[in-house]
C-alpha cells in the first residue's frame, strides 16, 4: 500500500472558492515530489488538507493505511506528529533561540503541562543538537532567530520539523522568499534528508527548473486540478498548460 493516497479530494471554502477539484494521486515512502503551479492553483490548500490544518470538502486522504478525514483529539495529534510542515515565512518564534525553536518540534509528543514548562529530555536535546549540526547551524545554536538570515531561518524550520521524527515532510514554497544561493542550500538539504533518511517530501514550488533538478516526480496543478503527474522530462507545452501562460524552458 502507498504511504499517502489522495482520493478524489475537493476543497471548497466558505466564500465559495473551489481550491481543489477531484484530485487523486498516490505517494510512495521516500519519494521526493515537487508540486508546481501558479499562485492560487491550490498547492497550499492541498498540503493543508494532508496535515488536516483544513478539512477536505469531499474525498479522502489516507496516510499509512489510515483515513485522516475524521480523526479527532489524540488521534489527530498523533497524525500531525508524523507530518512535518515547512513554511514559506518560517513560522518561528523570533525572540527564541535556534535550539528552543527546534525543540518546539517535540511539543506534539508532550502533555500540555510538559509543553508549557518546556520539559524536554536529555535525549530530545541531544537529538536537536544533532539535527542543528547536520543543517550547518551549530554556530547559531543559541542565537535568537530574529538575528538569522532568511536561509538560516528556513534551516531552523527544517530542523524543527525533523525533531518530530516525521515520516512525511510538507514544504509550502520553502524557497520563495530566498535568494538563489540560499535556495540551493535549502533544496540540497531537503533532497539529502529525503534520500538518506527515507522521509517522503512534497514540495510546493513556483520554479520549474528547481523542480526538474531535484524531483523524482512532478505534479502540476492548474485551477485546483492535476494536469500533469509524471517523472519524465516535462515539455514546454505541458508547462504552459500548468501555468496558463507561455513559459520557455531553459535547456542549458
Amino acid at each position: 500500500m502507498s504511504q499517502l493516497m489522495i482520493k478524489q479530494v475537493s476543497k471548497k471554502y466558505s466564500n465559495g472558492t473551489l481550491a481543489l477539484s477531484d484530485i487523486s494521486f498516490e505517494v510512495e515512502q521516500g519519494e521526493f515530489i515537487s508540486i508546481i503551479g501558479r499562485s492560487g492553483a491550490g498547492k497550499s490548500s492541498l498540503l493543508r488538507c494532508i496535515n488536516r490544518m483544513i478539512d477536505v470538502s469531499q474525498g479522502d486522504i489516507i496516510f499509512n493505511g489510515q483515513s485522516t478525514s475524521h480523526l479527532k483529539g489524540k488521534n489527530l495529534r498523533i497524525l500531525r506528529t508524523q507530518i512535518g510542515m515547512i513554511f514559506q515565512h518560517y513560522n518561528l518564534v523570533e525572540r527564541l533561540s535556534v535550539i528552543e525553536n527546534v525543540l518546539h518540534g517535540r511539543l506534539g509528543h508532550k502533555s500540555t503541562i510538559e509543553g508549557l514548562m518546556g520539559l524536554f529530555t536529555k535525549e530530545e536535546k541531544k537529538q536537536a543538537f544533532k539535527i542543528i549540526e547536520m543543517l550547518g547551524l551549530e554556530k547559531q545554536v543559541y542565537n535568537r532567530c530574529d538575528q538569522l538570515s532568511g536561509g538560516q531561518k528556513q534551516r531552523v524550520g527544517i530542523a524543527r520539523a525533523l525533531a518530530q521524527n516525521p515520516k512525511l515532510l510538507l514544504c509550502d514554497e520553502p524557497i520563495a522568499s530566498l535568494d538563489p544561493n540560499s535556495s540551493t542550500i535549502i533544496m540540497d538539504h531537503l533532497k539529502s534528508i529525503s534520500k538518506e533518511m527515507n522521509i517522503t517530501c512534497l514540495v510546493n514550488l513556483h520554479q520549474v527548473q528547481v523542480a526538474l533538478k531535484y524531483s523524482d516526480r512532478i505534479i502540476g496543478i492548474h485551477s485546483g486540478k492535476v494536469v500533469y503527474d509524471d517523472n519524465k522530462d516535462i515539455d514546454t507545452e505541458k508547462i504552459n498548460e500548468i501555468y496558463g501562460s507561455h513559459i520557455e524552458l531553459d535547456n542549458r
